[in-house]
């Protein structure tokens, strides 16, 4: 099969389009052939180095496609599934375990379906099972435009809340079209003094970000960042709390939110796709910064 394979770490030069062998499921595995993978600013993190698995390495997470061999109870020959993927989804095959990946709904593309499971998780995660985000509280969105950010828009809305995005003003229309009640130009406003009052804060940003989210928050109410550490001691101060989310993925909650997507009531924002041989080009443009949604690798 053909996959990006790094020998070591460094630039997007490292990643290399080779003929490798085809990975074997494990028990409660199932082997999948990929029909699109997306780009997670892990993935180039972990590209970067340094790295705690063995080169080389097939890079890559996320993963939608086809089951052709299953090991795995409830998964069969022929399944169209989405996850995450666990010998690297940047290949024309990939493995997977049956814990972290789910059955695709039908009228959800393969693209749709392999932008979801990272982006989607974490924020779905940030949001509900870290924060508990209600009906009726208010959210605000640090990076409402990008690939975690645009889905908590959307999560919040689903639930029934108040939800409030920044990005720079390039993306009001965009992140007022995923249903924010209230959007913030970080470039001409300052979040802390534009919004208070929020039950939620969560933080895709990272940077000077992060503790500048703390005004906006009501008494008791939390911080969530995936992107830096969290101002734990500046939190408790103010009488909110700050946490670091560490995605977990489940094949519960990327039904649920397969299901959203299914459903119209999520969209699922792809600015760009590229083909496997571009995945390099697509680091790169992920690396820049600024996506709007996410970066897409169409495998066939």
């Amino acid at each position: 099969m053909r996959a990006i394979v790094i020998h070591e770490t460094g630039a997007p030069e490292v990643m290399q389009l080779e003929e490798i062998d085809r990975p074997g499921p494990g028990e409660g595995e199932v082997l999948v052939r990929v029909h699109a993978a997306s780009v997670n600013p892990v993935d180039w993190k972990v590209r970067r180095g340094p790295t705690r698995g063995e080169l080389p390495m097939v890079l890559g997470r996320d993963i939608s496609g086809t089951v052709e061999v299953s090991r795995a109870e409830g998964f069969s020959e022929g399944d169209e599934v989405f996850g995450m993927s666990v010998s690297g989804g940047y290949a024309e095959y990939s493995t997977a375990a049956a814990e972290r990946i789910a059955k695709k709904p039908k009228g959800v593309s393969h693209e749709q379906a392999a932008a979801i499971p990272v982006a989607g998780l974490t924020a779905w995660q940030a949001l509900f099972d870290t924060a508990g985000l209600k009906d009726g509280q208010a959210a605000l969105v640090a990076g409402a435009a990008g690939g975690v950010g645009h889905f908590a828009v959307q999560f919040a809305k689903v639930a029934g809340a108040r939800a409030i995005g920044t990005a720079s003003g390039s993306n009001r229309e965009f992140v007022l079209g995923l249903g924010a009640d209230e959007f913030v130009d970080y470039t001409q406003q300052e979040v802390g003094k534009a919004v208070s009052d929020v039950d939620v804060a969560l933080d895709t940003v990272g940077g000077e970000v992060t503790a500048s989210l703390l005004p906006t928050l009501r008494d008791g109410g939390a911080l969530v960042t995936i992107a830096a550490e969290p101002p734990e001691e500046a939190a408790r101060k103010q009488g909110v709390r700050a946490e670091l989310l560490i995605m977990d993925a489940g094949a519960e909650e990327l039904e649920q939110i397969g299901d959203l997507v299914a459903a119209g009531e999520v969209r699922v924002e792809i600015s760009e796709t590229f083909r496997l041989d571009d995945a390099a080009a697509a680091h790169e443009r992920s690396e820049a910064g600024h996506v709007r949604g996410k970066l897409v690798i169409s495998i066939g």
